[in-house]
């Protein structure tokens, strides 16, 4: 019997909160309305809250209320997650009412909701990248401000989000097995963070990129990729000591030194192969060149005898008398 007069009543509240929530989204009544989201509000009902205080800019516009409606909403969009409209609402108070003394923490809301909309590393950072210049822009303006204290963790935790994505898209590289590319990207992500925390890592995927690009070279480039990964080892090693890295480099480097020992005897091979070829090529070349001086030779006899002969033609038939003149008799 308790349990449903407990359930009765239960029953009762809500629809009574219905009916009250649907008398104030019908009503024009601004007090009315006001009332009822505050109450929503306090009560952590941020959804039927958001839906009264979207009523009421227009009803408090140069009013007392305006504020407190603009900061309300604010923080109940960012309560419900709508982190993005929550930031612009709260940046919105801190330019409209710059008098309110809450406009520090409006700024500070802003910044923070920048940072909760920051979406997953794997996903487009331009929300990061935004909500890194939201929170240092509240550093610059706030530099003594006790919100202050943790913005540069904040700050910090975000950088490190971009940095993480840009190793995960250089890795990418090393996984499809396109060494030269792993380590440009590598490279890249070097220069852009020079202060990264996963350099350790880096290096150790930069130096078993260069040393697999040595390993599988084309001739002609070989000998300098293999001289790149040993130079490349060394500096692992000397900026590295004692880690696993460094061990990993002097294992490479034993590897690269052989592989160039045995590189240099092909070397002088291939080198000595080049060498009677070439020879042979060239003598095959000359002979070539011979034969066809001879033919050409040949060519150029044959027609100075025929224009010799044709020039003594000509001659001939100029020297000759036209035969003397005949007449006939009539008869």
């Amino acid at each position: 019997m308790k349990k449903y007069i407990l359930g009765i009543f239960a029953i009762a509240v809500v629809s009574a909160c219905t009916s009250q929530q649907d008398k104030a989204m019908k009503s024009a009544d601004k007090t009315f309305i006001l009332k009822a989201a505050n109450e929503n509000f306090a009560k952590k009902k941020w959804k039927n809250a958001l839906a009264l205080y979207d009523r009421l800019p227009n009803l408090v516009a140069g009013t007392d209320d305006a504020p407190n409606v603009v900061f309300n909403s604010a923080y109940a969009n960012y309560y419900d997650k709508n982190y993005r409209l929550a930031g612009n609402q709260f940046k919105n108070f801190a330019v409209s009412f710059p008098q309110d003394n809450r406009k520090e923490e409006a700024s500070y809301m802003s910044a923070l909701c920048y940072y909760e909309g920051s979406m997953d590393y794997n996903l487009d950072q331009s929300s990061t990248e935004l909500a890194i210049n939201e929170l240092q822009d509240f550093l610059n303006n706030y530099p003594n401000s006790e919100r202050s204290k943790n913005i540069s963790t904040l700050i910090d935790e975000l950088s490190y989000k971009l940095e993480f994505k840009a190793y995960e898209n250089a890795r990418q590289y090393f996984k499809i097995a396109d060494y030269k590319s792993t380590s440009a990207a590598f490279e890249n992500v070097l220069e852009d963070f020079p202060s990264t925390k996963l350099r350790p890592k880096i290096y150790d995927y930069m130096m078993k990129s260069k040393y697999l690009l040595a390993q599988n070279s084309i001739y002609d480039l070989k000998e300098e990729r293999i001289d790149n990964a040993l130079s490349f080892s060394r500096q692992v090693e000397k900026e590295l000591p004692n880690t696993e890295y460094s061990k990993t480099a002097v294992e490479l480097r034993e590897k690269l030194e052989k592989e160039k020992k045995d590189f240099a005897v092909v070397k002088k091979q291939t080198e000595a192969r080049v060498a009677v070829l070439t020879a042979k090529q060239k003598k095959a070349a000359d002979k070539l060149a011979e034969q066809t001086k001879t033919e050409q030779q040949i060519k150029d006899q044959v027609a100075n005898e025929k224009q010799a002969m044709q020039i003594q033609r000509d001659s001939a038939a100029l020297q000759t008398p036209p035969p003397a003149a005949t007449f006939k008799i009539q008869r």
